[in-house]
């Protein structure tokens, strides 16, 4: 067998060095030998069957059955199933002559915003400049196909020079077309883009279509560590793309079971100390590791497009969490709910919400969209700014999250019809032994006073910084010192406990008057 193995392996290099055009430059010295050796009859026979032996070995080479595509070496962008079947005959070359080639897939950075923020034409010229400058890069003799609008997958041909460094210089040169500014609106428009690549001796011994998801699992990995990376596929980026594909798994079905559902963290009025409303806050139940939040598997359920599964299944568990409530007397006047930007991209979202609310017997004033500050910087004809808009005009309360953390202008608040901005825990943090907290928060109170909205102070832990809330003006607070995230199990019990205290110390006070 391993003669076998052998003697096939010697026949493959020597047909595919037969088939390589540099054997040419030896068809004049062969003809000469022949013709010394054995004169006019040689010479026949050398230059009537050297032409002869170079078609078969075209023929009979490894990988020669791939169609015609292979033997023309197309040029510019293939299609799909054509670039696959060069993939296979360039993963049959580098495996018969020991020549290593390379797969490389590049992905436009930040491609979403730009479509939000320039529109879908914009959007495809910028992708079609993407194209251009990939294919100005690479060698004739390279080939590439589209994945996506914004994703390339590029084969690079084998070569006795291509190693490590040559790729990455590659994925270097791509990367600095791609940076140059791109004419766009009489303006000019500046992108990057991330690169993974996979050597076939990475995975010499593994299947063509193997060689590709290897590179895509490179181009991930860049792209978790920011934009503008280059990352090669290791044995060290397969183990994590294993535990990636696996905590997807996990994800979902922690998803489905139920183990991912909202926490509630109540949020209390300055004046009156009544409970105004509860934020759903997603937790993870997982059955080994506890409960684990939000910071860990949020970022993760973005980069696998999970945020409008996820948004869904807390939205019914809030929904029905009210629904209980009002049915055991402890009538909650809103919750509130976070929308990513990727569930507010659904052009579906607002029908979706409007039968959500339905179901559970709720009117629509009683949900408090929460929307980051960075969201309202958007174009005011994107799909994200109509929803907004058709959420208020439905009757929905637009909390402006974590404000003073981005860039939204009073303009844009005033289209959106925000109903209340949450000052973020950065400016209540240690704001009642901080003067410049305390100015920064006055002056964000002042400005919501005069926009006549609504305000509520987050991150608030100390009776000392409630007080001072309380002072300011500000409408509600809500933090620890209020009250942690908390099952829904336990916020009967919680609103049992806060009502009572607040009904009990009128009475106490009147009682010593008397007294007295």
């Amino acid at each position: 067998m391993l003669k076998r193995f052998s003697l096939q392996s010697f026949q493959n290099a020597l047909l595919t060095v037969l088939a390589m055009p540099q054997v040419l430059a030896f068809v004049p010295a062969l003809c000469l030998a022949a013709f010394w050796l054995g004169g006019d009859t040689a010479l026949v026979v050398v230059a009537l069957g050297l032409p002869l032996l170079f078609s078969a070995a075209q023929r009979l080479q490894p990988g020669a059955g791939l169609g015609s595509a292979t033997h023309m070496r197309p040029r510019g962008l293939l299609p799909r199933d054509v670039f696959c079947a060069e993939m296979e005959y360039l993963h049959n070359t580098s495996r018969a002559t020991g020549e290593d080639s390379a797969c490389i897939v590049v992905s436009l950075d930040d491609f979403d915003d730009v479509e939000e923020l320039h529109g879908t034409a914009a959007a495809d010229y910028v992708a079609g400049r993407f194209c251009d400058r990939i294919l100005a890069v690479i060698r004739s003799e390279d080939i590439a196909t589209r994945l996506s609008r914004n994703t390339f997958l590029i084969g690079l041909r084998p070569s006795r020079h291509l190693d490590l460094e040559s790729c990455i210089q590659t994925s270097s040169r791509i990367q600095s077309t791609v940076e140059e500014p791109i004419p766009l609106d009489n303006a000019s428009l500046y992108l990057s883009c991330s690169a993974g690549f996979c050597l076939h001796s990475a995975v010499a011994d593994e299947a063509p279509d193997s060689w590709i998801e290897a590179a895509r699992a490179a181009l991930a990995e860049a792209q978790r560590n920011g934009p503008s990376t280059i990352r090669a596929y290791s044995e060290a980026t397969r183990r994590r793309s294993v535990v990636h594909i696996s905590f997807r798994k996990e994800l979902e079905t922690a998803m489905e079971t139920g183990q991912i559902r909202p926490w509630f963290q109540p949020q209390v009025s300055t004046d009156t100390g009544d409970i105004t409303g509860f934020e759903a806050l997603a937790r993870w139940e997982h059955p080994s590791k506890g409960v684990v939040g939000p910071q860990v598997f949020l970022p993760f359920a973005e980069q696998a497009k999970l945020m409008p599964k996820l948004g869904q299944t807390i939205r019914h568990q809030a929904f029905r969490a009210m629904r209980d409530w009002d049915c055991a007397g402890a009538v909650i006047p809103r919750i509130g709910i976070n929308f990513s930007s990727d569930e507010l991209r659904d052009p579906s979202l607002v029908d979706r919400v409007r039968w959500e609310l339905d179901q559970f017997d709720l009117s629509p004033d009683r949900l408090a969209v929460e929307i980051l500050e960075t969201v309202f910087s958007r174009r005011p004809d994107d799909v994200i700014t109509r929803n907004v808009t058709q959420l208020s005009k439905l009757g929905c309360c637009i909390d402006l999250d974590d404000f003073g953390t981005g860039h939204a202008s009073i303009s844009s608040i005033k289209r959106f019809d925000v109903s209340r901005i949450k000052i973020d825990r950065s400016f209540v943090s240690n704001a009642d032994r901080d003067p410049s907290q305390q100015q920064m928060v006055s002056a964000i109170l002042m400005m919501a006073e005069r926009l006549n909205l609504e305000t509520l102070a987050e991150g608030v832990e100390t009776p000392g910084e409630h007080a001072l809330m309380a002072q300011l003006g500000c409408h509600h607070v809500q933090g620890f010192g209020v009250g942690k995230p908390m099952p829904v199990e336990h916020t009967l019990d919680w609103i049992k406990d806060r009502r009572a205290k607040l009904e009990g110390a009128p009475r106490i006070g009147r009682e010593m008057g008397r007294k007295s």
